[in-house]
C-alpha cells in the first residue's frame, strides 16, 4: 500500500542515521535525535540519555569503526520505525563481525523536523562476542582495545551498564516466544492465553491494543525465523501471508510470563539504505 507523507517522513528521519554512520559525521548523526532521547544499544543495557551521552555513545561504537548496513525490510508503524537487518562492523584492527539485529526508532515531530526519541537496537551481545573471538588475533585485539575505550567515555559504571546486556530471557525466552507463536499460528487461544501474564497487553504497530482473540485470528499460519533475545525482550522477523514484520515479545522483570507482544506488520513498506 503507498505510504503516506508521515510515514515518508519518518523513513527520511531514520534512513538519514546509516548515511551520517557512513560519513563518520558524528554531528550529523546526534543531531537526528532529541535532546532527551534515549538509546538502548544494545537492548537490555543501560540506556545513554541525552544528546552528550549519545555522543559519548558515538566516540565509542561509531566513530573507531567502518558500519555497513544490509537492510532487509522497512516497517512503519504510528510514529515509529522498525528495521530489520544485518550490520557489518569493522574495528580499528581490521576485524569485521556481522550482528544480525532489529532497530525500533521512536519519533516526535519537533519545531526542527522529526527527530528520534528513543532507538532500542535488539543484538546479542554474548554472540557478538563470540563471534570476535573466533576471528582471531585481530579480533581478541579489537575486544582488548574497547575496555579502556568504555571506559575511558561512558566511566566505570557505563562499562558495567553495557555488560548488563548479557542478562535477559535468552534461550528460554525464545522457547516461550516459539511456543507463542506455534499457538498462535494455528489458532490456539487458550495456548497463547496459558503463556500471557494476567496484565499481558498485546498491541498492533500503531500501539492499540488488541484483544488476544484477534491477535491470534490476524497471526494464524504465521512463519518466523531470527529470534533475538535482547534484555526482556525476544525479536523476531515474521511473515503472514504475503506480509512481512517484526514482532517483539516482552517478559516480566522474574520469570517466564509474557506481558507484551507488538507485531509490525507491512507487506508493503519498502528498504532504505
Amino acid at each position: 500500500m503507498p505510504l503516506d507523507q508521515t510515514a515518508r517522513d519518518l523513513l527520511a528521519a531514520v534512513h538519514a542515521s546509516p548515511r551520517a554512520v557512513a560519513a563518520h559525521d558524528k554531528t550529523a548523526w546526534v543531531a537526528l535525535f532529541a535532546e532527551n532521547a534515549a538509546v538502548h544499544d544494545p537492548y537490555g543495557s543501560r540506556a545513554h540519555i541525552g544528546t552528550e551521552a549519545i555522543g559519548r555513545f558515538y566516540n565509542v561504537f561509531i566513530g573507531p569503526n567502518a558500519i555497513a548496513f544490509d537492510v532487509d525490510h522497512d516497517l512503519v508503524g504510528g510514529h515509529s520505525v522498525v528495521r530489520d537487518l544485518r550490520i557489518a562492523i569493522t574495528m580499528s584492527t581490521g576485524a569485521t563481525v556481522t550482528v544480525p539485529m532489529h532497530l525500533r526508532y521512536d519519533l516526535a515531530e519537533t519545531e526542527h523536523g522529526w527527530r528520534i526519541i528513543r532507538l532500542a537496537a535488539h543484538w546479542e551481545l554474548a554472540a557478538m562476542i563470540a563471534q570476535l573471538l573466533r576471528v582471531g588475533p585481530s579480533g581478541v585485539l579489537a575486544g582488548t582495545k574497547l575496555g579502556p575505550q568504555l571506559v575511558g567515555e561512558l566511566g566505570v559504571g557505563g562499562a558495567m551498564g553495557m555488560m548488563r546486556a548479557l542478562r535477559g530471557v535468552g534461550g528460554g525466552g525464545k522457547r516461550v516466544t516459539r511456543r507463542l507463536f506455534e499457538a498462535a499460528a494455528v489458532g490456539d487461544v487458550r495456548g497463547v492465553q496459558a503463556l500471557l501474564a494476567a496484565d499481558a497487553v498485546v498491541e498492533s504497530s500503531t500501539g492499540a491494543p488488541i484483544a488476544v482473540a484477534e491477535f491470534v485470528d490476524q497471526a494464524r499460519n504465521m512463519e518466523w525465523d531470527k529470534l533475538i533475545a535482547a534484555g526482556r525482550t525476544v525479536s523476531a522477523s515474521v511473515r503472514i501471508g504475503a506480509s512481512r514484520g517484526v514482532a517483539f515479545v516482552e517478559f516480566a522483570a522474574r520469570g517466564p510470563r509474557v506481558t507484551g507482544v507488538t507485531v509490525f506488520l507491512d507487506g508493503a513498506t519498502p528498504s532504505g539504505a
